[in-house]
């Protein structure tokens, strides 16, 4: 919202400085977000007079004007078409900066002729948009005088935020109200004079809404003027609406945009001579449409509010008028609209047709209800004043909605709520200087002024009261020691996750995060793509449904980086993934991807390509940073369809609790998603990983010894489906006193295996407790090795 300091002044008789109203209506919770003063950057261009103008002696479109500058006589070359002798135009020396042009004038010549500064337009100087001459000025205007001062553009424009909470402060006059009220001045109030109409409209105004839709135009006041004069507005006018900002178009146009800013209250004129038969808010039919006034044609969906007359639509109720009734130089005769629309079917109106204005900017943050009668007046008196004429008598439809919203109100709420121990009649005061009528003896029944639409309970008064008293003012209290001592800032699962995120870095992994949504069809592959979870207003086609898993998303991420030159893309996000649109289906999850092994070329090595066993070793790097038992992990060959069959599998914690999946990437899949295979990913299911009964943060002791370990290969035949996991199971739980590791280092089939066998060799080491093995020792361990590896799997020691 802007205006100038003079335009507030009108309303708000006070001997307060610009600095003072500034900090005060950010005290009120009027935010200050910048104050501009023309005179800061054109206080040097002054008014000159052209004393004699000639043609260039070089140039055609160019003129040698001789200009007083009412201390000098200057040569200035021009080369608008306008500049002729005795007019007055305005002057920027060598030195001055031309805002409009980003230039800062020197002295220099001009096809020959030597040009002591610039005579500018309207464009340069950055008050309009008129570019096609220098500025005109009256024979009246005092030489050497500073234009800005001389034309009364050194008022400071003030803009302030509105939060939608406040919308009597779209108007100048409600932002004066609420800086009298918290004592900067006195409040002058609008004129409440009537206008005495002469005749009957032969035009009329009607309201013809169904019983269910009667609240979208309640109230449709209408007034005609004959024999106006539609020429430019007077000065004041124009100026008034220029430092805001807005182009001055005609007196009549200009008139409802000044009441728009200068009270809050959007209102419409029509060209009668353009009307056919009476004029009509009602819905719009689907497909009817009009040219607006901002040169585009819209057309309805069906069950906007429109005004229309009896032949076509004219324009869309408290947002837009049409073109084919808008008044030209050439309207005599005028209808008035002072309306009163619906807040919310004026928003989705503007919001589906793409029109942001300032009627619909006001109308759909509520405007006054109660004031449309009184703006009939004051249009009225303005374009009498300015346009001559007559005026009819006041045409209404629709009636006045009543204004009765009372709120109780308990001045002890002031300390309680707000903090703040005011006593109760101070508080009274503030509320009856916003307008605001008391009854009782606290609690008090307050009567809501109808231009604040936006209160409507308790706390809303008491935000009131302390927003004029001042935010300031409040005393900073020390919050009460209740000898509460603060937990655990994180969860149980938060902790994991960041764990997580903290072991897969320090694998080579590095973090990706990615969106949440992908492309439907992408999500089938992954077993996703139900319709409850497609998402119903996505920011991009390609990002329509929730993702059922994190790997699509790194994957397209790593081909994208292997596009612009980057090899062996090592990638993982921890993050949700949704099953299904319940509670229970997001999932938090970590994934990660590999691509090469290597990411360099290198004389010793080829790169190699990843296999099914680096993503298990990320998997399993990633549970037992989470705290996973990865001692009782079992390998299920089973994997979801996006992996490659064999070379994939499953984490469990028996054989139903599924920890992680992990494998190399199905093949079709990524030429379906054009992705450079091979890929290896996994997916470690956070939430499924179960948590220590034990709360406490301790750790257990650690458990070392000085003595020497032993290793000890044993080569077992074994069936050709019998589990390598499962022999290693089984050796390990051998002796679990002393043994500490069991690692398979060789798997052979071929020639001295017999058929259907294959030959599992492991290597055993033997951690001794309290004193160095014996060899009897190891001969006893070794036999419980044998024993328990032919009881699991049927293992036979290999000869």
């Amino acid at each position: 919202m802007k205006f100038t300091l003079g335009w507030l002044k009108s309303y708000l008789e006070t001997e307060a400085g610009l600095d003072d109203i500034l900090k005060k209506l950010n005290e009120i919770g009027l935010e200050v977000e910048g104050v501009e003063n023309p005179a800061d950057k054109l206080g040097a261009f002054t008014i000159a007079e052209v004393i004699d103008a000639v043609p260039h002696p070089d140039a055609d479109k160019l003129r040698v004007c001789t200009v007083n500058t009412g201390t000098e006589t200057i040569t200035v070359v021009c080369g608008a078409p306008n500049a002729r002798k005795g007019m007055r135009a305005v002057l920027g020396r060598p030195g001055d900066y031309v805002p409009g042009l980003d230039v800062t004038l020197g002295l220099r010549k001009v096809r020959g002729v030597e040009s002591n500064g610039m005579m500018c337009s309207i464009a340069e100087l950055e008050l309009g948009d008129d570019h096609d001459g220098i500025i005109d000025l009256p024979a009246d205007a005092p030489v050497g005088e500073v234009y800005v001062k001389w034309a009364g553009l050194d008022d400071p424009v003030i803009e302030i935020a509105i939060t939608p909470n406040r919308q009597d402060c779209l108007g100048v006059y409600g932002i004066a109200r609420d800086l009298a009220a918290a004592g900067v001045g006195t409040l002058k109030h609008p004129s409440d004079a009537k206008i005495e109409g002469s005749f009957d409209s032969d035009i009329k105004v009607a309201v013809d809404l169904p019983a269910d839709s009667a609240d979208a135009c309640s109230l449709f006041l209408g007034r005609r003027f004959k024999g106006v004069k539609n020429g430019p507005s007077p000065k004041w006018l124009q100026d008034r609406l220029k430092s805001i900002g807005l182009r001055p178009i005609s007196a009549l146009v200009d008139i409802t945009n000044f009441i728009s800013y200068d009270l809050a209250r959007p209102l419409h004129v029509y060209d009668a001579a353009k009307v056919t038969g009476d004029l009509t808010a009602r819905l719009a039919a689907a497909g009817e449409s009009f040219l607006a006034l901002d040169g585009k044609t819209y057309t309805a969906a069906g069950g906007e509010t429109v005004i229309a007359d009896n032949t076509a639509v004219l324009g869309f109720g408290g947002i837009m008028g049409g073109e084919a009734s808008g008044c030209s130089e050439d309207t005599t005769d005028v209808i008035l609209e002072v309306a009163l629309f619906d807040p919310v079917r004026t928003a989705f109106t503007g919001r589906d047709q793409g029109i942001n204005s300032d009627a619909r900017y006001r109308f759909e943050r509520g405007v006054d209800p109660l004031f449309a009668a009184q703006a009939v007046e004051i249009a009225s008196k303005l374009i009498l004043d300015l346009c001559g004429g007559t005026v009819s008598h006041v045409m209404q439809a629709g009636s006045t909605p009543v204004w009765n919203r009372t709120v109780p109100f308990r001045s002890e709420r002031v300390r309680t709520l707000g903090g703040l121990d005011l006593p109760a009649a101070s508080a009274v005061a503030i509320l009856e200087k916003l307008g605001f009528k008391l009854e009782g003896n606290d609690p008090y029944t307050v009567h809501v002024p109808s231009w604040r639409v936006d209160v409507v309970g308790e706390a809303d008064i008491v935000e009131e009261v302390l927003r004029i008293h001042g935010y300031d003012n409040i005393p900073s209290v020390q919050l009460p020691d209740l000898g509460h001592k603060a937990g655990a800032t994180l969860s149980v699962r938060q902790k994991n996750a960041r764990l997580v995120k903290r072991r897969l870095a320090a694998v080579g992994l590095n973090e990706a995060v990615t969106w949440s949504f992908m492309r439907r069809d992408q999500a089938t592959f992954f077993g996703g793509g139900d319709n409850s979870l497609v998402v119903d207003n996505p920011i991009s086609s390609e990002l329509d449904c929730m993702r059922p898993s994190m790997l699509p998303n790194l994957m397209m991420a790593a081909q994208r980086n292997k596009d612009r030159g980057l090899q062996g893309v090592r990638l993982f996000e921890v993050g949700p993934v949704y099953k299904d649109d319940t509670e229970k289906g997001q999932l938090l999850v970590a994934s990660g991807i590999r691509t090469l092994k290597m990411t360099e070329r290198h004389w010793s090595a080829a790169s190699a390509p990843v296999s099914v066993f680096d993503a298990k070793r990320d998997a399993l790097a990633a549970l037992e940073a989470a705290g996973a038992p990865i001692e009782n992990l079992q390998v299920f060959a089973e994997a979801p369809d996006y992996y490659h069959p064999g070379r994939s599998g499953t984490l469990r914690l028996g054989p139903k609790n599924i920890l992680a999946s992990f494998g190399e990437l199905h093949p079709g899949i990524l030429k379906k998603m054009d992705i450079d295979g091979p890929v290896v990913g996994f997916e470690v299911f956070l939430d499924a990983i179960p948590q220590k009964k034990d709360k406490s943060a301790a750790k257990g002791a650690v458990s070392m010894t000085n003595l020497q370990s032993v290793e000890r290969d044993f080569a077992f035949l074994v069936n050709r489906d019998k589990s390598a996991y499962d022999l290693i199971r089984a050796v390990k739980g051998a002796d679990k006193a002393h043994i500490s590791d069991v690692n398979v280092f060789d798997v052979y089939e071929g020639k001295g295996v017999p058929d259907g066998q294959k030959s599992l060799a492991v290597s055993v080491r033997l951690t001794p407790a309290i004193d160095t093995f014996s060899d009897k020792d190891i001969d006893m361990i070794s036999d419980k090795v044998i024993a328990a590896a032919t009881k699991a799997v049927g293992a036979v020691l290999r000869s």
